[in-house]
Protein backbone atom coordinates (compact mmCIF):
# COMPACT_ATOMS: atom_id res chain seq x y z
CA UNK A 1 0.00 0.00 0.00
CA UNK A 2 1.44 3.38 -1.03
CA UNK A 3 1.54 6.29 1.39
CA UNK A 4 0.48 9.89 0.89
CA UNK A 5 1.70 12.53 3.35
CA UNK A 6 -0.65 15.39 4.09
CA UNK A 7 0.63 18.92 3.44
CA UNK A 8 -0.84 22.31 4.36
CA UNK A 9 -3.41 23.72 1.95
CA UNK A 10 -2.02 26.81 0.23
CA UNK A 11 -3.33 28.86 -2.67
CA UNK A 12 -0.24 28.07 -4.75
CA UNK A 13 -0.13 24.31 -4.12
CA UNK A 14 -3.87 23.88 -4.73
CA UNK A 15 -4.09 26.11 -7.84
CA UNK A 16 -3.86 23.25 -10.41
CA UNK A 17 -6.94 21.66 -8.81
CA UNK A 18 -9.07 24.64 -7.82
CA UNK A 19 -9.34 27.63 -5.52
CA UNK A 20 -8.90 28.10 -1.79
CA UNK A 21 -11.86 29.98 -0.31
CA UNK A 22 -10.55 32.18 2.49
CA UNK A 23 -10.29 35.79 3.58
CA UNK A 24 -7.96 37.88 1.47
CA UNK A 25 -5.23 40.10 2.92
CA UNK A 26 -7.43 43.14 2.30
CA UNK A 27 -11.23 43.22 2.16
CA UNK A 28 -13.01 44.31 -1.03
CA UNK A 29 -15.11 46.75 0.99
CA UNK A 30 -16.01 47.78 4.51
CA UNK A 31 -19.79 47.60 5.01
CA UNK A 32 -22.48 47.69 7.73
CA UNK A 33 -21.46 51.00 9.30
CA UNK A 34 -17.79 49.94 9.24
CA UNK A 35 -18.34 46.79 11.29
CA UNK A 36 -18.01 44.16 8.55
CA UNK A 37 -15.31 43.35 6.03
CA UNK A 38 -16.56 42.05 2.69
CA UNK A 39 -14.23 39.72 0.78
CA UNK A 40 -15.86 39.41 -2.67
CA UNK A 41 -15.52 37.11 -5.66
CA UNK A 42 -13.52 34.36 -3.94
CA UNK A 43 -14.21 31.58 -6.46
CA UNK A 44 -15.31 30.94 -10.02
CA UNK A 45 -18.17 28.52 -10.64
CA UNK A 46 -17.68 26.54 -13.85
CA UNK A 47 -20.91 24.77 -14.80
CA UNK A 48 -22.06 23.21 -18.07
CA UNK A 49 -25.75 24.00 -17.87
CA UNK A 50 -27.40 21.59 -20.36
CA UNK A 51 -30.60 21.87 -18.34
CA UNK A 52 -28.80 21.94 -15.00
CA UNK A 53 -28.41 24.85 -12.62
CA UNK A 54 -26.16 26.03 -9.82
CA UNK A 55 -27.50 24.98 -6.43
CA UNK A 56 -26.62 25.17 -2.76
CA UNK A 57 -26.79 21.98 -0.67
CA UNK A 58 -25.82 21.11 2.88
CA UNK A 59 -23.72 18.01 3.48
CA UNK A 60 -23.28 16.36 6.89
CA UNK A 61 -20.21 14.12 6.68
CA UNK A 62 -19.09 11.58 9.25
CA UNK A 63 -15.78 11.89 11.10
CA UNK A 64 -12.83 10.01 9.56
CA UNK A 65 -9.72 8.69 11.30
CA UNK A 66 -6.05 8.93 10.38
CA UNK A 67 -4.31 7.13 8.91
CA UNK A 68 -7.00 7.32 6.24
CA UNK A 69 -7.49 4.56 3.68
CA UNK A 70 -8.02 6.11 0.23
CA UNK A 71 -9.74 3.60 -2.03
CA UNK A 72 -11.66 5.82 -4.43
CA UNK A 73 -11.71 9.27 -5.98
CA UNK A 74 -14.42 10.96 -8.04
CA UNK A 75 -14.81 13.84 -10.44
CA UNK A 76 -17.62 15.97 -11.81
CA UNK A 77 -17.33 16.65 -15.55
CA UNK A 78 -20.35 18.97 -15.66
CA UNK A 79 -19.33 21.46 -12.97
CA UNK A 80 -16.97 22.71 -10.33
CA UNK A 81 -17.78 21.91 -6.71
CA UNK A 82 -17.26 24.27 -3.77
CA UNK A 83 -17.07 23.02 -0.17
CA UNK A 84 -17.49 25.66 2.52
CA UNK A 85 -17.21 24.37 6.10
CA UNK A 86 -19.89 25.52 8.52
CA UNK A 87 -17.71 24.59 11.49
CA UNK A 88 -14.16 25.58 12.39
CA UNK A 89 -12.14 22.32 12.41
CA UNK A 90 -9.77 21.53 9.56
CA UNK A 91 -10.65 18.89 7.00
CA UNK A 92 -8.69 16.69 4.61
CA UNK A 93 -8.67 17.51 0.89
CA UNK A 94 -7.45 14.85 -1.55
CA UNK A 95 -6.99 15.62 -5.25
CA UNK A 96 -5.24 13.95 -8.17
CA UNK A 97 -4.06 15.16 -11.56
CA UNK A 98 -5.67 13.51 -14.58
CA UNK A 99 -3.60 10.95 -16.48
CA UNK A 100 -5.42 10.14 -19.73
CA UNK A 101 -8.81 9.76 -18.06
CA UNK A 102 -7.58 8.16 -14.84
CA UNK A 103 -6.24 9.75 -11.66
CA UNK A 104 -2.47 10.04 -11.29
CA UNK A 105 -0.70 10.06 -7.89
CA UNK A 106 -3.05 11.71 -5.36
CA UNK A 107 -2.05 14.64 -3.17
CA UNK A 108 -3.46 15.36 0.30
CA UNK A 109 -3.92 18.77 1.93
CA UNK A 110 -5.12 19.89 5.34
CA UNK A 111 -7.17 23.08 5.47
CA UNK A 112 -6.74 25.84 8.01
CA UNK A 113 -9.80 26.21 10.27
CA UNK A 114 -12.54 27.98 8.30
CA UNK A 115 -10.95 27.55 4.84
CA UNK A 116 -13.10 26.23 2.02
CA UNK A 117 -12.23 24.94 -1.43
CA UNK A 118 -13.63 25.12 -4.95
CA UNK A 119 -12.58 22.07 -6.96
CA UNK A 120 -12.27 22.68 -10.69
CA UNK A 121 -14.66 20.93 -13.06
CA UNK A 122 -13.45 17.42 -14.03
CA UNK A 123 -10.78 17.25 -11.27
CA UNK A 124 -10.29 13.96 -9.44
CA UNK A 125 -10.88 14.35 -5.70
CA UNK A 126 -11.59 12.38 -2.56
CA UNK A 127 -14.82 12.47 -0.59
CA UNK A 128 -15.51 14.88 2.27
CA UNK A 129 -13.18 13.95 5.09
CA UNK A 130 -13.63 15.82 8.39
CA UNK A 131 -10.95 14.75 10.85
CA UNK A 132 -12.15 16.33 14.09
CA UNK A 133 -15.74 15.21 14.56
CA UNK A 134 -18.49 15.18 11.95
CA UNK A 135 -18.58 18.11 9.57
CA UNK A 136 -21.31 20.22 8.04
CA UNK A 137 -20.54 21.85 4.71
CA UNK A 138 -22.33 24.22 2.37
CA UNK A 139 -21.76 22.81 -1.12
CA UNK A 140 -22.26 24.84 -4.28
CA UNK A 141 -22.36 22.76 -7.45
CA UNK A 142 -24.38 21.73 -10.51
CA UNK A 143 -27.81 20.29 -9.77
CA UNK A 144 -29.91 18.28 -12.25
CA UNK A 145 -29.88 18.56 -16.01
CA UNK A 146 -28.73 16.19 -18.69
CA UNK A 147 -25.53 14.16 -18.59
CA UNK A 148 -23.82 12.36 -15.77
CA UNK A 149 -21.97 14.64 -13.37
CA UNK A 150 -20.28 11.88 -11.37
CA UNK A 151 -17.45 9.57 -12.34
CA UNK A 152 -15.78 7.31 -9.74
CA UNK A 153 -12.39 5.59 -9.91
CA UNK A 154 -11.51 2.76 -7.51
CA UNK A 155 -7.79 2.15 -7.03
CA UNK A 156 -6.45 -1.41 -7.50
CA UNK A 157 -4.37 -0.88 -4.35
CA UNK A 158 -5.56 1.68 -1.76
CA UNK A 159 -3.36 4.47 -0.46
CA UNK A 160 -2.68 5.21 3.20
CA UNK A 161 -2.93 8.94 3.96
CA UNK A 162 -0.86 10.04 6.95
CA UNK A 163 -0.45 13.26 8.88
CA UNK A 164 3.00 14.64 9.58
CA UNK A 165 3.85 15.73 13.12
CA UNK A 166 4.05 19.36 11.99
CA UNK A 167 0.28 19.35 11.29
CA UNK A 168 -0.96 17.46 14.36
CA UNK A 169 -1.74 20.62 16.34
CA UNK A 170 -4.39 21.58 13.75
CA UNK A 171 -6.46 18.54 14.68
CA UNK A 172 -6.31 18.96 18.44
CA UNK A 173 -9.37 20.63 19.95
CA UNK A 174 -8.62 24.17 21.05
CA UNK A 175 -8.84 24.98 24.72
CA UNK A 176 -11.94 26.92 25.89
Amino acid sequence: MSEIWIRPLTVEAFAPFGEVIDLRDQPSAIINQGLCERHSDLMTLDVKHEGGRVGLSLFQSQHRQLPYRLEMVERHPMGSQAFIPMSEPSFLVIVAPDNWGKPAQPLAFLTQPGQGINIKRNTWHGVLTPLAGSGRFAVIDRIGGQGSNLEEFWFDAPYTVRLGEDLEERLEPSAP
